[in-house]
């Protein structure tokens, strides 16, 4: 699982800019993307109308968040396990 952080171009209201995430952030953003039919950048921009008081990056990480955790709690939550799948070393530190 790598942390560095990736730059991608973005365009929200109509202005371009870059967003700087973690390639697992930009692989569950264009994840989200593709489920709900509609581009990175309108996206962007619909996060960023509603944002207050955050950076734009943190909008999106949070988006993110929100996205899965509320479309895992509708499907009936998370098994037990799930960190062990994503982390092996979890269950050694563990012990």
């Amino acid at each position: 699982m790598s942390n560095q952080l990736i730059s991608r171009n973005v365009t929200v209201n109509g202005h371009r800019t870059s967003i700087r995430l973690e390639r697992a952030s930009w692989d569950a953003l264009d994840d989200i993307c593709s489920f709900e039919g509609i581009g990175v950048n309108e996206l962007c921009t619909i996060i960023e109308a509603l944002r207050h008081g955050s950076s734009r990056t943190s909008a999106v990480r949070a988006f993110i968040v929100t996205y899965f955790r509320k479309a895992a709690m509708e499907n009936g939550g998370i098994p037990a396990g799930t960190v062990e799948s994503i982390l092996p070393e979890f269950s050694r530190m563990r012990a």
